[in-house]
């Protein structure tokens, strides 16, 4: 069972279910310290008071807030514990929403809610039963480390998952960041949902979805302390310029579907239209004068 991070309970209306949380995920990846290479004697960061010049534990450190260079507001946890919010000991569920209304840009980390004893068992039991047959996800507001949250509850399997939000105002308006317009055919798009659909999985599950970075840290790590020779990196592929829209989606259906082992024949893309060569027009036997005859061919898209 992974630590317990924070306790309090779910506040469903008039139902309180008592919980402690834990966290969802795990990393996996590589850690590093921070080393003097001369000699490989660890760097450390220390934590000294500026006023006393001497370096200071960590019970004698505390949190503070800057009202000015001259004024400096200390903090303790014992009073963030204690904040006059009614979320600071409880989740409490404001609303329930539809799980595709929300933006997923404001979806954070996850963590597991674990039924506190056997008292919170049902409850716990109601709750995530009733969030599993509305199809709908908990919108809930709760308190950890001096500031108000706002969360997502929603049901894996057999337990409550809360989700960290960000509030609507850490969400940067995407028109900083909104590319040039440029236009795009049909043929264009129907040749991009090709190349989706080529790609489409029902599940992450596969060597694609592993973590290759760590895993070629590892055989790094592994080789040095060996004293071998390290692992040759592989040729970076080159990305040419793409100067065929339409041949680049092609090409990449084809390999898509040739990785699968699918034939790529099947579901060809959809070809470029091109407009139909038009008979040219006789001219008349004598020439006219003044006029030019009108049989110029169009041209083919």
């Amino acid at each position: 069972m992974p630590r317990t991070i924070w306790s309090g309970a779910i506040s469903f209306g008039l139902v309180t279910v008592p919980i402690h949380v834990a966290s969802a995920t795990e990393n996996h990846s590589i850690q590093f310290h921070q080393y003097h290479l001369d000699d490989m004697g660890r760097v450390r960061v220390r934590k000294v008071c500026e006023l006393e010049d001497r370096e200071v534990s960590q019970s004698e450190i505390g949190k503070g807030y800057e009202v000015s260079k001259d004024q400096v507001v200390p903090i303790s946890d014992a009073e963030l514990r204690e904040l006059p919010l009614p979320t600071a000991k409880a989740i409490e569920i404001q609303a329930f929403v539809p799980l595709e209304s929300i933006d997923p840009i404001r979806i954070a980390e996850g963590y597991y809610l674990v039924p506190d004893g056997q008292v919170a068992a049902k409850p716990y039991k109601l709750l995530r039963e009733a969030l599993g047959r509305s199809s709908k996800v908990a919108i809930a507001k709760y308190a950890w480390s001096g500031r108000e949250r706002l969360g997502l509850l929603r049901v894996r399997e057999n337990a409550i998952v809360l989700h960290a939000m960000r509030w609507p105002d850490e969400v940067r308006d995407p028109a900083a960041v909104e590319p040039p317009d440029e236009k795009v055919s049909e043929e264009e798009i129907e040749g991009a949902l090709a190349l989706i659909d080529s790609m489409t999985q029902d599940d992450l599950e596969g060597p694609e979805f592993t973590d290759a970075y760590t895993d070629a840290m590892a055989k790094i790590i592994e080789a040095k302390r060996e004293d071998k020779p390290l692992p040759e990196a592989p040729e970076p592929e080159q990305p040419g310029q793409v100067l065929d829209l339409m041949a680049a989606l092609n090409e990449s259906v084809q390999q898509a579907k040739a990785s699968r082992g699918e034939d790529a024949d099947v579901h060809e893309m959809p070809k470029k239209k091109t407009a139909k060569k038009q008979p040219a027009k006789k001219t008349a036997a004598k020439k006219t004068t003044g006029k030019k005859t009108a049989g110029r061919r169009p041209r083919s898209a």
